[in-house]
């Protein structure tokens, strides 16, 4: 199914996307045009190529992020440090999970590829199933590891032909964008697939 993807801050770097694939690039009047047939998603804010976060080890085998039924006992937050590692000593079984809510708190950041070398299968799965593309790790790593790290790290940006994988932030630029965070992610799209959406 074809599909518009327009943010209103950014009108005139709309995306038609094609199943997995990007289409076509340009001002969304142009690709309306050409393309009405096209189911339309309007977005606030901005549409990017979408983020790397460089820090995946630390994030995703290094925290355990709690289930929400679990609050009671672990809290909300990720929990860090030889804690975090006693989890996972205490129940395998909860790598894979944790892991899986790892990427989902990601990919609620605009997060559309991951850097850094993963070395347990449940955190590979995970990144492999979201459809995180891998990318390479820069060498001195700035600040620590987060969700929303600094700088932020964009992705080259979208073109036809290319895979459909970009986020949208509701923020008026990116000068905002780099002031107030990743975690003004409104949507994240994947290999064609919304896989996060805030509204």
């Amino acid at each position: 199914m074809l599909t518009i993807h327009v943010a209103e801050a950014s009108p005139e770097t709309a995306v038609l996307v094609d199943g997995a694939v990007i289409a076509a690039v340009g001002p969304y009047e142009d690709l309306a045009a050409v393309r009405p047939e096209a189911r339309v998603r309007q977005w606030p804010g901005i549409l990017t190529p979408g983020l790397l976060n460089p820090y995946a080890p630390e994030l995703l085998e290094g925290m355990y992020h709690p289930d929400p039924r679990e609050a009671a006992g672990f809290g909300t937050e990720p929990i860090t440090g030889e804690r975090a590692q006693r989890i996972f000593r205490m129940d395998a079984s909860r790598r894979g999970a944790s892991a899986r809510r790892g990427v989902q708190r990601m990919l609620a950041h605009g997060t559309v590829a991951i850097a850094g070398e993963l070395r347990g299968r449940a955190a590979v799965d995970a990144v492999r199933r979201a459809g995180l593309a891998i990318g390479r790790r820069p060498e001195a790593l700035p600040g620590s590891p987060s969700f929303s790290p600094v700088p932020l790290v964009l992705m080259p940006g979208p073109v036809p032909g290319g895979p459909a994988r970009f986020a949208v932030f509701d923020v008026p630029d990116r000068a905002a964008l780099v002031r107030l965070g990743a975690s003004t992610c409104v949507a994240t799209v994947i290999e064609g697939r919304l896989v996060h959406r805030s509204r």
